[in-house]
């Protein structure tokens, strides 16, 4: 008897099943792709907590040396505007040499040895023999959620074109995390001219106007500015209840760790409304408001926490979700949001205004 045989069958995908199982991983997909955005944010946002963190504790231990914090930048004194030629003195903010900012003196505190020994500390921060030391890239200063520039820059004039000192442009290694002036600023208003107002009371809206004649000191109500020399017990609103350091993506404006060059101007690299270009300080320092008086149409004092939507190159700005890390005068980082309460963010700035402040 014949045997009955079939022809074998092949089993394979109908072009409607491929298009469902392709769906289906698409899908799979774009459920996981946020989740891991998600993860690595995380992680840059452990990092740049931990970056604030190791200059917190490179603060403490500056002052452990030296009995005080670092200036907010070293800058010869003058009451009257005048100096020796290597002073090379900005003849409106009185802003001079040689200019090294806080956070480079704390490089030997953040494993930066040879970098702080390559540097003359007595010698302008923009000297030519310093060039190259000071465009080194230091990863401490940097926060990898930036999305701007994490590259040396060039320094530039009001303007906007490169600044030239002794015939030479100058380019700084860049930071993305800057020390509080206060609530008051005093970069250009701390020079030539003689007196300002500052807010005696931020919740009365009182003013008074002081004598300047070139001291910060009489203007700012912060940790850091034009040779200060803050000391643990100047901070009678308690160190953890005062900031010291914040944050500030390159995205908005240039920041550096060197220090302040005399004649500089820091620019916004987007605009809006408040976003001006404003003085040398604001290389390396930046302040909450309100300042000089300054009101709102509503007639309320201006001020600006982190991310408020002024965007002025003199604010702390983060890109991170939702607000950004600041660091306490006690060496703790705390993340700050966005939608603080103005007045709080005032009181968070300033070391001895005597302000009550509660949960945040």
């Amino acid at each position: 008897m014949r045997k009955l045989t079939f022809p074998e069958t092949r089993r394979g995908f109908t072009l409607i099943e491929l298009l469902v199982v392709i769906a289906i991983i698409a899908t799979l997909i774009a459920l996981l792709l946020p989740a891991v955005q998600q993860a690595r944010e995380a992680a840059r946002r452990s990092q740049c907590k931990n970056n604030l963190k190791q200059l917190g504790i490179a603060l403490h231990n500056y002052h452990d040396t030296h009995s005080a914090f670092p200036a907010g930048y070293f800058s010869y004194a003058t009451s009257t505007g005048s100096g020796p030629a290597w002073a090379n003195i900005d003849p409106d903010t009185w802003d001079a040499a040689p200019g090294w900012s806080w956070s480079s003196m704390l490089l030997p505190y953040l494993d930066q040895a040879p970098v702080y020994n390559a540097l003359e500390v007595n010698r302008a921060c923009w000297d030519s023999s310093h060039a190259a030391i000071v465009q080194t890239k230091l990863p401490v200063f940097l926060c990898p959620s930036t999305s701007g520039s994490d590259e040396p820059f060039l320094v530039r004039d009001e303007p906007g074109a490169p600044l030239v000192i002794g015939g030479s442009q100058i380019r700084f290694g860049r930071s993305h995390y800057v020390a509080s002036h206060g609530q008051e600023s005093c970069w250009g208003e701390c020079g030539a001219v003689p007196t300002g107002i500052i807010f005696t009371n931020i919740y009365t809206k009182t003013t008074t106007t002081v004598t300047i004649n070139g001291d910060a000191s009489r203007v700012a109500d912060g940790p850091f500015f034009r040779n200060s020399r803050t000391k643990m017990r100047d901070v009678t609103d308690g160190t953890s209840n005062t900031i010291f350091l914040g944050e500030h993506s390159s995205k908005l404006s240039d920041k550096t760790w060197v220090g302040v060059v005399p004649g500089a101007f820091t620019h916004p690299q987007f605009s809006s409304p408040e976003n001006g270009s404003d003085a040398a300080a604001t290389l390396c320092l930046v302040h909450a408001g309100p300042s000089g008086g300054e009101l709102d149409i509503t007639g309320f004092p201006i001020v600006h926490p982190i991310n408020f939507p002024t965007f002025h190159v003199g604010q702390m700005y983060s890109e991170h979700t939702g607000g950004g890390h600041v660091c306490m005068g006690d060496g703790s980082v705390r993340f700050v949001s966005e939608n603080i309460d103005l007045l709080l963010f005032a009181e968070l700035s300033s070391i001895n205004e005597g302000e009550v402040i509660g949960e945040f």
